[in-house]
């Protein structure tokens, strides 16, 4: 499947490629980035095998994330899109388009997320018309949980998520 290409006023949505693997992996290695997901920070392998999933996503699924770019400096900032990722986790939600973000944290409180994701909800709303969407969040991430008021998310659920008290968001 060809991975679409979305352009926003400051960025450019796209596939990974092999190139972006160093500032992924520097992301994912970052402690601020994983706090709320997880809360561990990711090996270069770790890192590596994540990667590999977010080409996997779009083969098999038709959609999966979006590397992010910010165009005013070509460099990678973050990601932004949608999986499934099937967590043993109730209520499920399996067959909807799971949305996810992170960013860099030198990207963190410009807008970015709520820009990238606003361009990634209008193309899968495009490709998928009617499929749910659903995010779940860190019950203590009142940054992302803003972020998923913006983008027009509604909470249905509290549960817990791999030992983690979790806020489920649909729209």
């Amino acid at each position: 499947m060809d991975i679409p290409i979305i352009e926003t006023h400051r960025l450019i949505l796209r596939g990974y490629a092999s190139a972006d693997f160093d500032a992924f992996a520097a992301m994912w290695a970052d402690p601020d980035v994983v706090h709320f997901i997880g809360g561990r920070s990711f090996s270069r392998e770790q890192s590596w095998q994540r990667f590999l999933t977010r080409a996997g996503g779009w083969a098999h699924l038709g959609f999966g994330f979006f590397a992010v770019i910010e165009k005013e400096s070509a460099q990678l900032v973050g990601e932004a899109g949608f999986h499934e990722a099937r967590r043993t986790i109730e209520p499920s939600l399996e067959g909807t388009l799971e949305a996810g973000w992170a960013l860099m944290p030198s990207a963190q409180g410009w807008g970015y997320a709520t820009e990238a994701m606003q361009a990634a909800i209008g193309w899968a709303g495009a490709q998928f018309p009617g499929r749910r969407m659903t995010c779940l969040i860190n019950v203590d991430n009142l940054a992302s949980m803003r972020v998923a008021s913006r983008l027009g998310f509604k909470e249905f659920a509290r549960t817990t998520y791999a030992d983690e008290k979790v806020v489920l968001f649909e729209r």
